[in-house]
């Protein structure tokens, strides 16, 4: 019996091929084995996206427990392997590395100038992806005593989405409050149980970024361990390590571009000579 030959289609050199390359700001640091192919050079392909990932991002279900955009990381980087692995700090280089490989460098954004008046501003991503390539450096090391030392890493994608799905699912419940069908008594168990809820999304957040703790008797790895001294430990001790996550959060998020005021907006009221715009990345209109 004669081997199958490998039949090669002949549309192959139709098909997509990479548009751009990039480095990561965490230079492959925070994977868990197995979850990135990081080439020798450090340089990840990036593909545009296909029809089946625009029509993924216009699912809302997928877009809010973040399936949605794992599928078309996976499938526009081929390198990510296990893109809930993705730390923050990747995350955002991402998808500004997807949307310019598909739609180009030049990306609209709305200026709200007034009530009434909306200014549509054309942004560089190259120029926005150099920006972060250069500012974001993560210290893993928060100094608590000479003798306790907390070292902290970025939170990955997984562990964001479920922070922010479990948010958005207490927000709900306390909007919930409003029912004039409900007592007070009622209104203030809501209140009272979203709370609880809320404090340990933020709690979960800091243990979950802690992958080591050094004592003068050694180093602790264990999560339950690292787990049951956040929950016990000093109000000072745990604002320290909440201060540090903030801080490296804010050092590392994407800057607002500066835009040169134009007779249009001192028209609309606007003063001054340049003004900030924040960028935000929201996966449901990011890549509309």
């Amino acid at each position: 019996m004669e081997p199958k030959t490998q039949k090669i289609n002949p549309l192959t050199a139709f098909m997509r091929q990479p548009k751009i390359f990039i480095s990561l700001p965490s230079q492959g640091q925070f994977y868990p084995e197995g979850s990135i192919d990081m080439p020798e050079n450090g340089q990840l392909a990036v593909y545009s996206m296909t029809a089946r990932d625009e029509l993924l991002l216009n699912v809302p279900d997928a877009l809010m427990n973040g399936q949605a955009v794992i599928e078309v990381i996976q499938n526009c980087v081929p390198s990510i392997k296990n893109a809930w692995h993705i730390p923050s700090i990747d995350m955002d280089l991402l998808l500004l590395s997807i949307r310019l490989a598909t739609y180009g460098e030049l990306m609209s954004t709305p200026i709200k100038i007034a009530e009434d008046f909306e200014y549509d501003y054309q942004v560089d991503l190259r120029i926005v992806m150099d920006s972060l390539l250069s500012q974001i450096v993560w210290d893993p090391v928060v100094p608590i005593y000479e003798n306790l030392t907390v070292f902290v890493r970025p939170l990955n994608y997984k562990e964001m989405t479920k922070s922010a799905i479990q948010t958005f699912e207490t927000q709900k419940i306390i909007q919930a409050v409003n029912d004039d069908s409900l007592t007070e008594e009622q209104k203030q168990q809501i209140f009272k149980d979203s709370f609880v809820k809320l404090s340990g999304v933020t709690v979960g957040m800091v243990i979950d970024s802690i992958f080591r703790i050094d004592t003068e008797e050694g180093a602790v790895e264990d999560k339950e361990f690292i787990k049951e001294f956040v929950e016990n430990c000093d109000k000072e001790i745990f604002n320290r390590i909440q201060q540090h996550l903030e801080k490296l959060k804010e050092q590392n998020a994407i800057k607002p571009i500066v835009v040169s005021v134009t007779d249009e907006m001192r028209a609309a009221g606007v003063t001054g000579e340049t003004i900030e715009v924040p960028l935000t990345f929201d996966p449901s209109t990011f890549f509309v």
